[in-house]
């Protein structure tokens, strides 16, 4: 990092936070039990900043054809690139403190990574959902889903070293589940 002195953060690896035990930087989503039904995306956009050189957020997620927005606020050329599986793949150079500038993503799609070419150790992971009930979970290692109506769900939680976990939930009219019933650990 010290060889760009546009880079004024700390290297630190985002890739295996815990704290009490719980994994911080898993996405957990619904991945099966909404029975067909289809969502709008959000009107507003989600934005990653490139600060100290380091992607913030290390895990984003966006509803199929939501904007995704990346905002350079080094003092250094950046270069975005993901690699997707099922969506096009781009990458687009950013001046330093450039602005931004927004993409979409069509087609849901886990845990894209997403690098800079400049920089190596630049590295984050963006999740494109069909349906509203996501979360990555916080450095306490919880997340909240809100409004997920009553049902039985499958629901997933992926991380990029540990790989992924599914469990079935049962929701009812009155549940307000503790996210702690949903834990998953390294």
């Amino acid at each position: 990092m010290s060889a760009d002195s546009g880079c004024k953060g700390q290297n630190q690896s985002e890739a295996v936070l815990v704290h009490d035990g719980r994994l911080a930087n898993v996405l957990v989503c619904v991945k099966a039990g909404l029975d067909g039904r289809t969502f709008p995306p959000p009107s507003g956009k989600v934005t990653v900043a490139q600060k100290g050189c380091s992607y913030q957020a290390h895990v984003a997620v966006v509803m199929a054809r939501q904007p995704l927005e990346f905002l350079d606020k080094d003092d250094t050329l950046h270069n975005i690139h993901p690699m997707p599986s099922d969506n096009p793949e781009w990458n687009q150079p950013q001046v330093p403190n450039g602005g931004s500038f927004a993409r979409t993503f069509i087609s849901p799609e886990v845990m894209i990574r997403v690098k800079c070419n400049q920089h190596p150790w630049m590295k984050m992971y963006l999740s494109v959902m069909s349906n509203p009930f996501y979360a990555v979970t916080g450095k306490d290692g919880r997340f909240t889903f809100r409004g997920l109506p009553p049902g039985t769900y499958t629901v997933a939680a992926v991380h990029e070293k540990y790989g992924g976990q599914e469990m079935k939930i049962t929701v009812g009219p009155q549940d307000d589940k503790q996210a702690a019933q949903f834990d998953f650990r390294p």
